[in-house]
């Protein structure tokens, strides 16, 4: 099953949304909830993966939500070859399963966010204008093993400095962001514009050669520049 809808004249200023999820009844309730938003608008629905991939060059959404057990391809499959063809659509997943192999599998395939579905509707629509906005998203138990994983054992010597790649002040918004901070919060607390931060954030980006910023933050971990003292 394949489902396009037709963008209006009135939907140009929303951003627009693929779902992915081989439970109708998951398609029908998240549209439902996303579309009672004044800025949000869902674009294409699928069924599995391979489908997922089809409208996301066909529908061109800016967030595509999708879900990891699905017929066909699966959301790995279906968040690699996305990002590989489609590097500008955020992917949000949207999963029952929290599972080590499925965490990491997805944030190295480029996903922006990841969320259980047992959060509360306000939560996936906050995501999902987060990830379009070029943070990240991730629930508590995922940003545990995210840190579990990627954290250095204590006294492990920083491989590289930070210095040597970053400035200071990019140093700085970099963890915040680790912190799961928006950008706007970003300015507010270091008095800078959203402008600035978004600035700074797409240096940070291009010096660590990342495209995201759950893959900074990650690489941050990995480096030893950010620590658990940093993360709440």
């Amino acid at each position: 099953m394949i489902k396009a809808t037709p963008n209006g004249g009135g939907d140009l200023d929303k951003i627009k949304i693929l779902i992915a999820d081989d439970h109708a009844v998951v398609r029908d309730g998240t549209r439902q909830l996303l579309e009672q938003e004044p800025d949000l608008t869902v674009v294409a629905e699928a069924c599995d993966g391979e489908e997922a991939v089809k409208l996301a060059g066909s529908a061109k959404p800016d967030v595509a939500i999708i879900d990891i057990a699905m017929p066909n391809v699966d959301g790995i499959e279906a968040t690699k070859q996305i990002k590989t063809l489609y590097p500008g659509i955020a992917v949000l997943i949207l999963s029952a399963y929290d599972d080590d192999q499925f965490v990491f599998s997805l944030l190295e395939a480029g996903a922006a966010g990841y969320l259980l579905k047992s959060v509360r509707g306000h939560e996936l629509i906050e995501a999902v204008r987060h990830v379009y906005s070029g943070e990240s998203v991730l629930h508590p138990a995922v940003a545990r093993k995210v840190l579990n994983r990627f954290v250095p054992p204590t006294g492990e010597a920083e491989r590289q400095g930070p210095s040597q790649l970053l400035s200071r002040r990019e140093m700085d918004v970099l963890k915040l962001a680790a912190r799961g901070l928006s950008n706007q919060d970003i300015a507010d607390q270091l008095c800078l514009s959203l402008r600035t931060v978004q600035a700074h954030l797409g240096h940070v980006f291009n010096k660590l050669q990342v495209s995201s910023r759950t893959e900074a933050v990650i690489r941050a971990l990995k480096e030893g520049w950010v620590t658990l003292h940093d993360i709440p």
